[in-house]
């Protein structure tokens, strides 16, 4: 009886787990999302495959039975001649070197992006599948002609198949995401950008993103003798052109150098990797060994066990944004980790740090997520002894706590704080507003600092301290040069630029340019439009209408809008071309894009069409655009509440769109 109760419990236990860590999983690999840390996924995961082995049962839908997920894109399927399976993991070299035995192998960086098999025939690449769910790929063959380092032509011109993975390198990454705007539009990390980027419909696209292809494994090459070599695969792929996975030959006695070696190298290290690969150097001997429902035999993953370290929470510092978000940033009694010095770490948002009660004097132990980033694991004592802030720790503005109903933020409310200024300046001079190419962060921290820049106007009167700049550390007098001409440029702007370059709260530039039309680009007009005249533009509801009036009825605001435009000459935007087909109709985009290069290209492209975008759902929304339709997002919910269509990209592209109240797209 007692062992039927221990079952029954365990198995309550094991569907807890199938469904936090799918839901994890889910979030993170189609929703681009995190719900849960690295940390806490693998805890679970162990704790679940522990009890598969204890109980002998394995739930359907089970993590550790999947191999994969379903594809959901409309992009062409085809079936993979074998399963790619999932490779078994440990966090333990001891296992490693019991892996080896007295064979040698082959360790190398098992690289986080998304896995591509690419097929030769008489030296020409013919195709492009991707991994899929492991049993079904996805087509992308004209994408994979535009990752950077792919060869489209190779000397062997018998059949060749190899696997490998197309990555976003971290540099790259960074600077595209510093060109999104909106915080919920970034992306969370370099695989969720490089799987958008490879499984777009236009590789023009693919081509911006900077795709690069490095192989791990060679499937068949025709007529090649290999001698039963990994290694001599490797090189082989080498000089077909291929970059391949760094790699080290490896024994039972050298392993643990070399996983240390590997592990030196990763700050460094511009590709993403989540681990490390051991495979079998004897080809025959390792394939005759199998595989199991999962996992083949010949490899296994080791995943960085997390160096984790004790220490006690000195305090919360609390770090204001242009926005005026404040973001809380846990400051603790420093620790080593990883051969670094860690004292600092981000806790996100509010709910995050209530989530972990933190509190002054508390024991936590702190992580570097895959080696890199500082983290907080557990909070061991969660005393929960944190205030709230009720004033701006630089500007002493009252702050207040916002609660989205998903995440609660705390955040600034004066105008006029200092730690909003840069900021401010950083996104009247981006590629999306003034479009000041070269006026960089740091350059105008240097400018505010010296009293060059006091309002937005001085950006095109640089011309004063021409002798100061050019004196400047990192600067010179073609430096100098170059920035007074991009201002210059930037000077010729269009209206829908310049009011989204003001910075006003949730206007945004799609906001602009509905503003612009609705007021017949009377600036004027604008100016002294009242809440009501506003709310009467589609897509603008009474909370843009009040910051957009409060901005107006600020004297400073205007005295500043009125110098600028002394500096500035106002271009008509010219009317579209393409045909209106989306004339009168209101659209938001929620989630993450995967054939546009961003939430702007997508709007823009409903513009050029007649469409409006907003950023709010309400019953004058006509569809909500997510291509996860069965996402359970608050955006999601309140289209159904109200009966408006969601469709995903696919709909919007084909230019049909469903009529009535219809809950999801055609499939």
């Amino acid at each position: 009886m007692s062992e039927n109760k221990n079952q029954t419990a365990a198995g309550a236990r094991m569907e807890e787990l199938v469904k936090q860590l799918n839901a994890a999983a889910r979030a993170y690999y189609q929703e681009s999302r995190e719900i849960m840390s690295n940390l806490e996924y693998d805890r679970l995961y162990d704790e679940l495959r522990l009890l598969e082995k204890e109980t002998g049962t394995v739930l359907a839908g089970s993590p550790t039975a999947q191999v994969g997920y379903e594809v959901l894109s409309e992009l062409p399927k085809e079936h993979h001649p074998s399963p790619m399976l999932s490779l078994d993991k440990t966090k333990s070299v001891e296992d490693l070197q019991e892996f080896l035995g007295e064979q040698q192998g082959i360790l190398s960086w098992k690289m986080d992006g998304l896995t591509v098999v690419l097929t030769y025939d008489g030296g020409e690449l013919a195709k492009a599948v991707t991994r899929g769910n492991g049993e079904v790929g996805e087509v992308v063959t004209s994408n994979a002609r535009a990752f950077e380092n792919l060869p489209v032509r190779i000397p062997h011109t018998g059949r060749l198949v190899l696997r490998g993975e197309a990555l976003i390198g971290y540099q790259d990454f960074r600077k595209m995401n510093e060109e999104i705007q909106e915080l919920d539009a970034k992306y969370k990390n370099p695989r969720n950008l490089c799987a958008g980027s490879v499984r777009q419909l236009n590789s023009q696209v693919t081509a911006s993103r900077h795709v690069r292809f490095m192989a791990f494994a060679l499937v068949e090459a025709e007529e090649v003798d290999f001698e039963n070599s990994r290694a001599k695969q490797f090189e082989w792929l080498k000089g077909q052109g291929f970059g391949v996975v760094e790699y080290e030959k490896v024994n039972r006695d050298t392993v643990a150098e070399a996983v240390e070696r590997f592990a030196g190298k990763i700050r460094d290290n511009d590709l993403p990797s989540d681990g490390l690969v051991l495979l079998l150097e004897d080809i025959a001997y390792g394939e005759s060994l199998g595989r199991t429902a999962k996992f083949p035999r010949n490899a296994i993953a080791f995943k960085w066990a997390d160096e984790q370290a004790q220490t006690s929470l000195s305090y919360i510092e609390w770090s204001p944004s242009r926005t005026g978000l404040i973001n809380p940033v846990a400051v603790f009694e420093p620790v080593q980790l990883e051969g670094t010095t860690v004292s600092r770490a981000s806790v996100h948002n509010l709910s995050v740090m209530e989530a972990l009660e933190l509190g002054e004097g508390d024991r936590i132990t702190v992580y570097k997520a895959n080696m890199i980033i500082p983290q907080i694991g557990e909070n061991l004592t969660r005393s929960g002894k944190i205030t709230i802030p009720r004033h701006c720790p630089v500007c002493g503005g009252d702050t207040e706590v916002r609660d989205t109903g998903e995440v609660r933020t705390l955040y600034c409310t004066n105008p006029e704080c200092q730690a909003k200024k840069i900021k401010s300046f950083a996104l009247f001079v981006s590629r999306d507003a003034m479009n000041v190419d070269g006026m960089s962060e740091a350059t105008l921290e240097k400018f505010i600092a010296r009293g060059f820049i006091h309002e937005f106007a001085d950006l095109f009167r640089l011309e004063r301290y021409r002798d100061e700049i050019v004196e400047l550390e990192g600067f010179g007098e073609k430096s100098y040069e170059n920035l007074i001409a991009s201002a210059k440029k930037a000077s010729h702007t269009t209206l829908p630029r310049l009011i989204y370059s003001l910075g006003i709260p949730g206007i945004g530039l799609a906001n602009a340019r509905m503003l612009c039309r609705a007021f017949g680009g009377d600036l004027d007009r604008l100016m002294r439009a009242n809440q009501e005249e506003l709310t009467e533009v589609d897509g603008i509801g009474g909370v843009l209408a009040e910051a957009w009036t409060g901005y107006f009825a600020s004297e400073k605001n205007r005295e500043s809008l009125e110098n600028l435009l002394k500096e500035l000459i106002i271009e008509q935007e010219q009317a579209p071309a393409e045909e209106q087909i989306f004339a009168g109709k209101t659209f938001v985009i929620t989630g993450a894009v995967e054939h546009f290069a961003n939430r702007n290209e997508m709007k823009a492209y409903l513009e050029a069409r007649g469409g409006k975008v907003t950023g709010t759902v309400s019953a004058k929304t006509s569809y909500l655009v997510n291509n996860d339709i069965a996402s359970q997002s608050s955006k999601n919910k309140k289209a159904k509440d109200l009966g408006i269509p969601i469709i995903t990209e696919e709909t919007v592209l084909s230019g049909k769109l469903p009529d009535g109240e219809e809950e999801t797209d055609a499939h």
